[in-house]
């Protein structure tokens, strides 16, 4: 036993038990997250009982089951509800009943007194823009008013779905045009109002200004005729998406109208098949990828929040990595050693320890006040006293977190180079190489792996920072991407949102927690599966250029 603890192998197991045991903690906390947040796109099957509320009533619900848990009967009593006293312990369901414009929108019942629970065919979750699902039974397809089908009728469910349809498609046409059409015309008569002040800042002379003011008038009018047209044909779409409405009804027999504009998707829950679930589940899952938030975040897609990670995480490492790979190259190559230098490292290895909202607040005290400010009386008069680049924005949350990661970025610089060994170095000189030569086509190109590892280090990290952001750029809901066809196409200077803070905004800030609970989960996950798409990204360059030159070498 002795020889066998001195040669090693238990503590070989033992690595390798410790390896397993982390990898089996990671996978189980993916697939929790998984299931707890992907789960969440696939259509319920809605349920129908009868309950006994505190008073004894009996009323009928339809809904979702959430989920169930066991509670002592003396919580239930103190609660107001009617239970034998020899009974120790209940089981109450968590129903999402929806309706939220009717009443609460998830409801605890116990099962004492619970009728027998049965899946009505016809009950239908409607899917609304605003007031969140709306669950219950459908009555009739109304146009302007007049019944045109009602349940029972053969086409009725064609007709809904045909009419749905068209009324989601105008919506994103109406959208269309406001945020582009719209939107273009805005930024120009925007760009127009600047060019004016600018030209008052100059001074010009009342010749010049009256000639420009001409000249101006003349644009304003085509972009004035060119947005009285596109708001004529917004307003005929807008005639045509309130033309349809839908009668339904609840469970407990309370009409109500939806009109079509208001609704994403009607579902049949309960008549679908395992392959109408699938193609639902698949059709709300790229939803959820690709529409903007709605209903303060709880619903709705996460586009805009994945398309402001991934454009900051580019802008920092463009900023990042230039910075760090100069700053390592000459530490390594050029600088003296010695006490100074001990000190400019040993500074690197404190700035990778501090906290992360340190940062936050030193890239909004000086990169937004004093930078944004100076360039902004630098560059852009015509803007103040609104600022442009003196408030918080994509370019100040890349450049903050440019600063968080640069230590690491240069440490793996650093070590990188230190790896290269100097008969490579010595064999260049030999050759007649300068000192030069020799670090930029021999040196550099052989540690360009060691750099794209501080690369890769410094994404997973920036990804997934939450405190800084906040106080730099980042916001709960961004009205429009930061890359667009209005000149000059990327505005480093607008707001984004992120998927980190999305996160924390869903999860802690949401006024409905059980309806963002599986957001949040699926949010996360989606956050780690870009972090590691960016990742694998990163470590596919600095194979490549690995391979590329090893055969250079050779």
């Amino acid at each position: 036993m002795k020889a066998w603890f001195k040669s090693g192998a238990p503590w070989v197991w033992l690595n390798g038990g410790a390896v397993a045991l982390c990898m089996i903690m990671v996978v189980g906390l993916l697939g929790l997250i998984a299931v707890r947040g992907f789960g969440h796109f696939w259509p319920a099957d809605l349920v129908q009982m009868s309950v006994l509320d505190r008073d004894g009533d009996r009323q009928e619900v339809l809904g979702e089951l959430v989920r169930k848990e066991v509670i002592p009967a003396r919580v239930a009593r103190t609660n107001g509800y009617t239970v034998a006293e020899d009974v120790p312990l209940v089981t109450r369901y968590l129903i999402k009943q929806g309706n939220r414009d009717l009443g609460s929108d998830f409801q605890w019942y116990l099962d004492v007194g619970m009728g027998e629970w049965h899946y009505p065919e016809n009950a239908i979750v409607v899917e609304r823009r605003e007031w969140g699902n709306f669950y219950g039974f459908p009555v009739a397809l109304k146009e302007h008013g007049e019944v045109i089908s009602r349940l029972g009728d053969e086409d009725f469910w064609p007709e809904v779905e045909a009419r749905v349809e068209r009324s989601v498609d105008l919506h994103n046409e109406i959208r269309r045009k406001e945020k582009v059409e719209i939107g273009s015309i805005n930024h120009k008569l925007e760009r127009l109002r600047l060019e004016r002040r600018r030209l008052e800042l100059q001074g010009v002379s009342p010749e010049e200004m009256a000639q420009a003011e001409e000249q101006f008038a003349v644009e304003r009018e085509a972009l004035n005729e060119e947005y009285r047209r596109i708001k004529a044909e917004r307003d005929a779409i807008y005639e045509q998406i309130e033309r349809d409405s839908f009668d339904v009804e609840t469970v407990n027999g309370m009409e109500k109208t939806i009109h079509l504009h208001n609704i994403v998707r009607v579902t049949r829950s309960n008549h679908l098949g395992v392959f109408g679930k699938l193609a639902h589940y698949m059709d709300r899952f790229w939803e959820f990828l690709t529409e903007e938030p709605r209903e303060a975040n709880t619903e709705g897609g996460i586009f805009p929040a994945i398309f402001g990670t991934v454009t900051m995480v580019i802008v920092m490492s463009i900023m990042v990595t230039p910075l760090g790979v100069l700053a390592a190259i000459y530490l390594r190559e050029y600088a003296r050693q010695g006490t100074v230098l001990k000190l400019i490292r040993i500074s690197v290895y404190n700035l990778a320890g501090v906290p992360s909202i340190v940062y936050g607040v030193f890239g909004l005290g000086f990169f937004v006040y004093f930078l944004g400010g100076s360039i902004d009386e630098l560059f852009f008069p015509a803007s103040l006293p609104a600022p442009t680049f003196g408030t918080p924005g994509l370019f100040w949350a890349s450049l903050t977190l440019a600063l968080l990661t640069l230590p690491v970025v240069i440490v793996s610089t650093e070590e990188g180079l230190a790896r290269i060994p100097s008969t490579i170095r010595q064999g260049s000189l030999a050759l007649g190489a300068t000192k030069s030569e020799t670090l930029w086509k021999v040196v550099v190109p052989l540690a360009t792996p060691g750099m794209m590892t501080g690369l890769i280090l410094a994404i997973a990290r920036a990804a997934g920072e939450v405190a800084p952001l906040m106080l730099v750029g980042v916001v709960k809901l961004a009205p429009s991407l930061p890359i667009d066809g209005n000149y000059p196409y990327i505005h480093l200077d607008q707001k984004i949102m992120h998927l980190g803070f999305h996160i924390y905004d869903v999860g802690f800030q949401s006024p409905n927690v059980e309806a963002a609970r599986p957001l949040v989960y699926a949010t996360a996950l989606t956050l780690v599966l870009l972090i590691i798409i960016l990742n694998l990204t990163a470590i596919k360059i600095r194979n490549t250029l690995r391979e590329k030159y090893r055969s250079a070498s050779d």
